[in-house]
């Protein structure tokens, strides 16, 4: 499932971000074997961006397209909103632009003061909340909302340890620089446990912006994000990073306080 994917890699943004500074030694100089991912996730502690995600299986097809947004705010909160589109044959759309009166990152499900609307007001669709205590899985076709804390959420993935330090991102990740094309600087990651949600992941980046996400799935599936609009530590609205199930959705589960 590609979902597992996506929220493999934003748990490691959420949560590598903390103290990404400890890459530099007890005497303040770079490590030798920095990438630009290390640089980019020092001083992080925000992240609004738009996106645009296309998927393809094994065989190079390509299943899905859609595009969406995405807020992470460490240590461990983000939102990842995301809207499929109906024909993947199509040329990517461009970003989304919010509606009058919409704040950049609002889901069109929730109001600005956190509360759910009405399911019916968009059908499509998925959401995914981390609001530091649970994670919030929302699939507005099924009408259906999983939750589970946390903690049980990412268990099943080494992005869990990562809340310490940098140099534990190193230790459960392979993090080498992947040389430049595209236009872009790349970073290569690689899980260090076989329980990882991806097998493999390259980061894109343009000067100081991570302009994409390429992440091969357990499946074979290849997901690729691209990211527009981006502001880095951007102010965050806490009601942006909660989440209230909509009235007459199932919900599995249940949430810790």
């Amino acid at each position: 499932m590609t979902v597992h994917a996506v929220l493999a890699l934003l748990a490691l943004l959420a949560y590598a971000t903390a103290n990404a500074g400890d890459t530099a030694n007890a005497g303040g100089t770079a490590n030798a074997g920095t990438t630009a991912l290390d640089r980019y996730l020092d001083g992080l502690t925000s992240l609004r961006t738009t996106f645009t995600q296309t998927v393809t299986d094994a065989h190079g097809t390509q299943t899905e397209a859609g595009e969406g947004t995405m807020l992470v705010q460490r240590p461990g909160r983000f939102r990842w909103d995301f809207q499929p589109r109906t024909d993947t044959a199509m040329a990517p759309l461009p970003p989304a632009t919010p509606s009058p009166g919409q704040s950049p990152g609002q889901s069109p499900t929730q109001s600005p003061t956190g509360q759910a609307e009405h399911a019916g007001d968009s059908e499509r669709g998925q959401l995914l909340v981390a609001d530091g205590r649970n994670l919030w899985f929302y699939d507005r076709e099924l009408a259906q909302v999983s939750v589970k804390p946390v903690a049980a959420a990412l268990s099943a993935t080494p992005v869990t340890l990562l809340s310490g330090s940098a140099a534990q991102l190193h230790q459960s990740f392979e993090i080498a620089a992947a040389g430049s094309h595209d236009g872009l600087d790349w970073v290569s990651v690689k899980p260090r446990s076989a329980e990882a949600d991806f097998n493999r992941a390259e980061l894109g980046f343009e000067r100081d912006r991570l302009v994409r996400m390429v992440v091969v799935d357990r499946l074979g599936q290849t997901v690729r994000l691209d990211f527009t609009r981006s502001e880095r530590n951007a102010r965050v609205d806490p009601a942006e990073l909660q989440f209230t199930p909509p009235a007459g959705v199932d919900v599995i589960g249940t949430p810790v306080s």
